[in-house]
């Protein structure tokens, strides 16, 4: 009598990812949820973390007092309109649209979750950076120039009478001034919050015994974003730069024309390294509030 032979079980074709349609109310809800990441933890945060980077003697303490002096609570909302406004939701509806399309692609190419994410997020924070960052980080120069005059005692022009100004004596390179290193941070720290996460819900994946592909619960993917989000303050070296190269203020030692490169020297030989990470802690709670609202939030939604 013949031995019975177990039937071998036909390999499972490769999944292939489906392409989502682009909606016009995926847009809208990207611009949405950056506005309300913005209006609610994310505008101090990014005060306290701009002041910090600015100021790099302060502490964190010191910098909000710093702050408070400005105006009390609404010193933490400095700049919220127009600026960070017009920069959210024009964050939203690029980066989300481009990110998704070259995650897309790069994954149906044959890179794994954690390089199509990063492939997406790094696409998708340069054409965000070249696309609308210029304008917003003008129209927030303008708003702490005002300020500054404000504190003073000169009567401060309005924030477009200020743009044009900028625009007629710099022209378009004025309105973008340190566009290059925004686009730095944009691409290292998107890259960085979409891949970590993804690598992120892979751990949680392996730790639950869930196979790929099979859907987290929104604990668990708000959990991964925010572990992406935290960990992608490592570039905040680049922040440092992008603040003291849009920034106003008067040294000797500074480079006349400043560049990324004689920029990070600057910082350096005068702060040292901690110059350099002045303000990461902010800087991962705002990435933690951020990542959670534009990528768990999203997924939620939807």
């Amino acid at each position: 009598m013949s031995a019975a032979i177990a039937p071998i079980a036909a390999a499972e074709p490769p999944t292939r990812l489906e392409k989502k349609p682009v909606k016009f109310s995926n847009l809208l809800l990207g611009a949405g949820l950056n506005l309300f990441e913005v209006t609610t933890l994310g505008q101090p945060l990014e005060v306290v973390k701009t002041t910090m980077a600015a100021n790099r003697g302060d502490g964190f303490t010191t910098a909000l007092g710093r702050i408070w002096g400005r105006g009390g609570v609404l010193g933490f909302y400095q700049g919220l309109i127009p600026w960070a406004w017009i920069e959210a939701s024009t964050k939203g509806a690029v980066l989300l649209f481009v990110a998704s399309e070259a995650e897309y692609y790069a994954r149906n190419a044959g890179l794994g979750e954690f390089g199509g994410g990063i492939f997406g997020g790094v696409t998708g924070g340069v054409a965000q950076a070249y696309a609308t960052m210029g304008f917003c980080t003008c129209m927030k120069t303008v708003e702490i120039t005002k300020h500054k005059m404000s504190a003073t005692g000169q009567k401060a022009p309005g924030t477009w009478a200020t743009f044009m100004d900028i625009y007629r004596r710099e022209g378009i390179r004025g309105i973008n001034k340190g566009v290059n290193a925004v686009a730095i941070r944009q691409m290292t720290n998107w890259g960085s919050r979409f891949g970590l996460s993804r690598l992120a819900e892979q751990g949680i994946r392996d730790a639950t015994g869930k196979k790929n592909g099979e859907k987290l619960s929104p604990i668990e993917k708000i959990l991964a974003s925010a572990i992406g989000g935290g960990l992608s303050a490592w570039n905040q070296p680049i922040e440092v730069i992008r603040v003291e190269m849009q920034s106003k203020k008067e040294d000797p030692n500074r480079p006349k024309k400043m560049t990324v490169g004689n920029t990070f020297k600057y910082i350096y030989q005068s702060n040292g390294i901690k110059g350099l990470y002045r303000g990461v802690t902010p800087r991962i709670g705002l990435g933690v509030w951020q990542t959670v609202c534009m990528v768990a939030c999203k997924l939620l939604f939807q």
